[in-house]
């Protein structure tokens, strides 16, 4: 019987899939580039400070661009009413 909290881990469950190239593919790759190791994506972000002005600009600009959509489906509201209310008469 297993503790609650521990997991068995399945070997082939943590394997790349079929069409994923094997690890002399990839360790051959990465030789051809001129790499001691096969490269994986991703780590420090070598200007962090740039980046989190870019995601500021993006993030105000997205909500700026959701207010104005907003604000104008009550404006094209208010002017269909208008425009309704004086084509009744």
């Amino acid at each position: 019987m297993t503790d609650p909290g521990v997991t068995n881990r399945d070997p082939e469950a943590h394997s790349p899939g079929p069409f994923a190239p094997s690890e002399d593919e990839r360790a051959a790759s990465a030789r051809a580039r001129g790499l001691a190791a096969p490269y994986i994506a991703g780590g420090r972000d070598p200007q962090p400070d740039e980046g989190l002005r870019e995601e500021r600009f993006y993030g105000r600009l997205l909500i700026l661009m959701v207010a104005i959509i907003v604000a104008a489906g009550f404006v094209l509201g208010i002017v269909a009413n208008i425009l309704a209310t004086v084509g009744a008469e």
